[in-house]
């Protein structure tokens, strides 16, 4: 697919070096425009509507991040492109689909294109549609741990999973359940069973999603109407799921 994409960078011979790049081994990415500033990036974005954003992170009056912080509603992919790798982690944090270093790596640069493209196709085909997982029903039991005792429960009843510090909730059709072990140890221990770390704080029962919604990270809906944000680097395992 064409991706349409707009590059917001203050260095000129940046956005020069990019721009060539882009054209000369990514045939599928549509520059639409450039910008040097957050303000103006701001009014490009609002204006083209792009796919997908390379994104500098050190800028005049602000920074990548105020940039994405004035969008919160934003359905494009977002490329950091930097010469500071202390900004990784923050970027993962605001649903960066990609990472790239300075001077910028052109094998690294098609992987990054490939991955959005990746994900906008499934994106676009998915979209609101009523989603049926590829994955058979999750069939067995698990073990909670209570102050008491355990308490023994079917896989299957779980809709989705979310972090509370080093606590978890177990979320089932109709109540809630709040157990004494981190997120990481119910990833692993339904590492077996048809379930998604679509983002730091959530697990989902893939067999419960309805819908996919495009949006800052992207959203999922699951069958008790509760939305789910994805982060941006788990878009594609999610998806995956999915015809």
């Amino acid at each position: 697919m064409i991706l349409k994409a707009v590059i917001v960078e203050d260095e000129s011979s940046s956005r020069e070096i990019l721009r060539n790049y882009l054209a000369k081994y990514c045939k599928n990415v549509d520059v639409l425009g450039e910008a040097a500033s957050v303000r103006d990036g701001i009014e490009l974005i609002a204006k083209t509507k792009p796919d997908l954003v390379f994104l500098d992170v050190e800028m005049p009056f602000g920074n990548a991040f105020d940039l994405l912080d004035q969008l919160p509603d934003r359905s494009f992919e977002t490329v950091f492109v930097t010469a500071y790798n202390s900004y990784a982690l923050e970027a993962l944090n605001n649903h960066a689909a990609y990472y790239l270093m300075k001077p910028i790596n052109i094998d690294e640069l098609i992987k990054a294109v490939s991955y959005v493209a990746e994900i906008k196709e499934k994106e676009n085909a998915m979209e609101d549609k009523i989603l049926k997982s590829k994955m058979t029903k999750a069939e067995g039991k698990i073990t909670l741990p209570q102050q008491d005792g355990f308490q023994v429960l079917n896989v299957s009843d779980i809709l989705y999973c979310k972090a509370d510090d080093n606590y978890t909730e177990i979320y089932l059709e109709n109540k809630k359940l709040l157990v004494s072990k981190t997120l990481k140890y119910f990833e692993e221990a339904l590492a077996d069973y048809p379930f998604a770390r679509i983002h730091k704080s959530y697990l989902v029962n893939v067999n419960e999603v309805i819908k996919y919604r495009k949006g800052k990270g992207g959203s999922v809906i699951v069958s008790n109407g509760k939305e789910l944000l994805v982060s941006a680097s788990k878009k594609r395992q999610l998806l995956s799921y999915f015809e």
